[in-house]
């Protein structure tokens, strides 16, 4: 059975801590959780091929801001759905992914 989380908070406004029910305690960077979204338009972006190099791209006001959580919601018991402040929130974060994302802080 995965493991719980049985704590979460931001211990700083970019970083993500998660006590899990095995006591293990991870750190997530919250640009490394964005950057790792599982939604289905953030995996096809990172499978297609990079903008050629004279190409600018267009993004809002909220991306040029540091990146923040600005809500988790739990899923049941099998995931979570993290708002980012760029405005995107339709990823499922699975508790097995979770436990693969992030590092392990030494006791």
């Amino acid at each position: 059975m995965t493991p719980q989380p049985t704590d979460l908070k931001l211990t700083t406004p970019d970083c993500l801590q998660i006590q899990w029910s095995d006591d293990e305690l991870r750190e997530y960077r919250v640009n490394d959780l964005r950057e790792n979204c599982p939604c289905a338009t953030c995996r096809e972006k990172r499978k297609a091929p990079p903008p050629q190099a004279n190409e600018l791209q267009v993004i809002s006001k909220a991306e040029t801001e540091p990146l923040r959580i600005t809500k988790m919601e739990a899923m049941g018991r099998y995931a979570y759905a993290i708002h980012f402040s760029d405005g995107h929130d339709s990823g499922l974060f699975t508790l097995e992914s979770l436990r693969e994302l992030g590092s392990v802080v030494a006791s």
